[in-house]
């Protein structure tokens, strides 16, 4: 009963934020501006100040060689030199350059080893230029690295909490160039929809249309509506935009249930509905044991000791539902009502749902995880 009662409550759950998903969401928060994105950036770089916990330069020699590299830069020959220090490691910095992101401003930075340094805890990560996928450096790194883990180490045991070879810098990353792109020429605007749905599209064009009083925008397809900034009669691209953002639209989404095989997590959508079907439901369990007898003769008798396997097996078959007839749900609270009436917990639950939607009578998308 306490498994059904945590189905009863996630469903409730879902009903609830169903319910408010189905309610106005401003047009931000369901689509992308076409040319207002960010770009991704990659580093190769050095973080030195680790208490032993670097890379071991036998294994990794590449940080030996950027670590050559870096001191000749600064004047410093080391040339046919033998140094293994265990403070240093070679990692990867990435992050994410905002879109219109100007020179000068911060940017948050991720760091991962790729050595085989047991911690970046405490280190620095020294100046390393982030390049994109066109190959120019867009900002430069440099700061203390917050590692996510911990790890300690002794001669019999170790403990390692979290993961310690990876952590970040906040605002350690300086931007160097900008993108060039000319936002305030652009005629017109188009806006590609996170989740592609004609419904919801219609909707953003006749609520464009509504707000601005007159025909701005079309929608093209599914996934795109395309906006005129020129019949908008805004000033610039930017301000059209800002007042985009802000209208509120009734967005409409695919029935879907999604399972967690895992946890045996249920959420189910607020359009999912169900058609009258029966269901039986039960289960056997088989247990076999292993108690083998060993035989021994008497001490006089000369014989040897024999091992008898003997073996127990036990065939249970669960009471189950029976044959239970699940009614017909025109609302979420229903198709909830019809499957805790089974009485199953909600892994059984998840076989049933899977067996419903095998034989047609369940009206929504299922995805399993």
């Amino acid at each position: 009963m306490r498994a059904i009662a945590r189905l009863a409550a996630a469903a409730a759950l879902c009903a609830v934020s169903g319910a408010v998903a189905a309610g106005p969401v401003r047009i931000k928060d369901l689509v992308e501006f076409d040319g207002v994105r960010g770009n991704d950036l990659v580093g190769y770089g050095l973080v030195v100040g680790l208490n032993g916990t670097g890379d071991g330069l036998r294994n990794a020699p590449f940080t030996e060689e950027m670590m050559t590299n870096i001191l000749e830069r600064l004047g410093v020959n080391v040339t046919g030199e033998q140094f293994r220090p265990r403070n240093v490691a070679a990692v990867f910095v990435t992050a994410a350059l905002p879109p219109f992101a100007r020179s000068g401003s911060r940017i948050d930075v991720t760091v991962s080893a790729i050595g085989d340094a047991d911690s970046l805890l405490g280190g620095t990560l020294v100046m390393t230029p982030l390049n994109a996928a066109d190959g120019e450096i867009y900002a430069v790194a440099q700061g203390t690295v917050i590692a996510g883990g911990a790890s300690v180490e002794g001669e019999g045991a170790e403990v390692v909490q979290g993961v310690p070879t990876s952590g970040s810098i906040p605002s350690g990353g300086r931007v160097e160039r900008e993108v060039e792109f000319d936002f305030a020429d652009m005629e017109s605007v188009r806006l590609a929809l996170r989740e592609p749905d004609f419904t919801t599209a219609s909707r953003i064009e006749a609520a464009l249309n509504r707000d601005f009083g007159r025909e701005v925008a079309v929608m093209l397809d599914s996934g795109t509506v395309r906006l005129d900034i020129e019949r908008t009669g805004a000033r610039s691209p930017a301000h059209a935009l800002g007042r985009v953002e802000t209208i509120a639209v009734r967005p409409e989404r695919r029935a879907r249930i999604v399972v967690d095989q895992r946890s045996g997590t249920i959420v189910m959508g607020e359009d999912v509905r169900i058609s009258r079907v029966a269901v039986a439901q039960g289960g056997l369990t088989l247990r076999i044991a292993e108690a083998p007898l060993a035989v021994q003769p008497n001490p006089f008798a000369g014989g040897e000791t024999v091992v008898v396997p003997r073996t127990e097996a036990d065939l249970e078959e669960e009471e189950g539902v029976g044959l239970a007839e699940v009614p017909e749900g025109t609302s979420l609270s229903e198709v909830v009502a019809g499957l805790n009436a089974l009485g199953v917990a909600p892994r059984d639950m998840i076989d049933i749902l899977k067996s419903i939607k095998a034989a047609g009578a369940l009206h929504a998308e299922f995805v399993v995880r």
